[in-house]
């Protein structure tokens, strides 16, 4: 299915945007999350090495007016790249806290773009568009072969995945962040953009995520301390 997603806003938006991204941050860090608010940041760096080197310079599937394509992807891709993949790494984690720190982005998302609706009126419009098409299919092949290896383990009775949990963590977080944009006024008002891309655009990364979050919290935790492992000696 090939479709369009555009989004128009405020330079304003991106100000108040930054502004909330270090808040964000320094929350994180007060409250200990360093392997979360480092996650984010790669996410950041992986999102424009694809959005600037693929979407734009390679398919050229990605539009831009307004405002100078390095400098715009760049704080894009480290905007929701570190906030999805933060949000998603403190998900995994599984510390008892989902509702607090799923509430932290929606309600910055909400937030800053209702800000620059009702006080944007004298920043520079930005418009920004994609197509779907070449790519989309891609990324379901993606999505599927991690999938299916996580099914392929669960039935080999090697391990039990919550895999209705990471299905609900991807679809979520992409979900959350289209239904913002569209409560912001930023998306125009179509279906295909809020399901196609809540099903497979984030969602393609959980399974991977998956097994590089279990690797690293096996020897680090969140604060990046070393995790200590205490082995039960049976005594006869």
């Amino acid at each position: 299915m090939d479709f369009t997603v555009s989004r128009t806003f405020s330079s304003l938006y991106i100000l108040l945007d930054i502004v909330w991204l270090l808040a964000l941050a320094g929350l994180l860090l007060y409250f200990k999350r360093r392997l979360a608010v480092i996650v984010g940041l790669l996410a950041g760096l992986v999102y424009f090495l694809v959005d600037f080197g693929i979407f734009y310079k390679l398919l050229g599937t990605r539009q831009i007016n307004g405002a100078d394509p390095f400098w715009f992807l760049l704080w894009l891709s480290m905007s929701y790249g570190f906030t999805n993949f933060a949000w998603i790494w403190l998900l995994l984690d599984g510390d008892g806290h989902a509702v607090e720190w799923s509430l932290l982005p929606i309600l910055g998302w909400i937030t800053v773009g209702q800000l620059s609706h009702n006080f944007g009126g004298g920043f520079t419009e930005i418009t920004i568009s994609r197509g779907t098409g070449a790519y989309h299919g891609i990324m379901a092949l993606i999505l599927c072969a991690g999938y299916l290896y996580l099914v392929f383990r669960n039935l080999r009775g090697r391990e039990k995945v919550n895999i209705l949990w990471l299905i609900a963590i991807g679809v979520g977080v992409q979900f959350a962040w289209e239904a913002s944009l569209l409560i912001n006024g930023i998306r125009p008002p179509l279906w295909q953009p809020i399901i196609v891309n809540s099903l497979i655009e984030t969602n393609l990364g959980i399974p991977y995520t998956y097994h590089i979050h279990r690797a690293i919290t096996k020897r680090w935790n969140e604060d990046l301390s070393f995790t200590l492992v205490t082995h039960k000696i049976a005594t006869q």
